[in-house]
């Protein structure tokens, strides 16, 4: 600290005159008190973070992959439907296996579901999708919407023993190359039932 003396004044108990001092900080000093008040404006790391977490990113729909066959869109008629299940580690007519079903609205993206094969239509199979929703509840919203499902039960296609239903009028194209998984053999009983039920929409 520097200390200047200014114009003197007269002491008040007559000793004279006296030289008032005022203390002037140095210029280190200045210094180091323009750094203290930056530090303490500057906002501490400890407590801007929030501590709630970050909002989990929404889930993305799967996209067909670039290396896949591009999908040539749904079938329009019912192959041949022979009921033709087999051990072979193939998909064959009569099994339900899971694949990557593109959806109606929109064949660049889809997800992961099972699907009963029904036939095949050149390299393709052909199969309808299955679901563990219970569409009895909304039976005339789906028929208003363009779906129709027939109950198959349940089955070891599905981990969780749902119930399933299997959607009849609409002929999906699965790649064989794409069949992650095989689930199940329908019984015979039920696939003619199903089997039945999409011919009355696709004759």
């Amino acid at each position: 600290m520097v200390r200047i003396a200014v114009d003197p004044v007269s002491d008040p108990n007559g000793n004279g005159d006296a030289a008032t001092v005022i203390p002037m900080p140095s210029t280190f000093e200045r210094l180091v008190g323009r750094l203290r008040g930056l530090v303490r404006a500057s906002p501490s790391t400890t407590h801007t973070r929030s501590s709630a977490p970050s909002a989990p990113e929404r889930p993305r729909a799967a996209t067909w992959s670039a290396t896949a066959t591009p999908y040539p869109g749904d079938a329009t008629s019912l192959p041949d439907t022979t009921y033709a299940p087999r051990p072979d580690g193939r998909p064959d007519p009569g099994e339900i296996v899971w694949t990557w079903v593109p959806y109606e609205e929109d064949h660049s993206q889809g997800k992961d579901r099972p699907v009963l094969v029904i036939g095949r239509e050149g390299d393709w199979l052909v199969a309808l999708p299955l679901t563990s929703k219970d569409h009895d509840r909304d039976e005339q919203q789906e028929r208003r919407s363009g779906r129709e499902w027939v109950d198959i039960g349940t089955g070891a296609w599905d981990g969780r023993g749902r119930p399933s239903e299997v959607r009849v009028n609409r002929l999906v194209r699965v790649d064989p190359d794409r069949v992650r998984r095989e689930g199940a053999v329908l019984p015979r009983d039920r696939y003619d039932e199903v089997v039945a039920a999409a011919r009355g929409h696709h004759g």
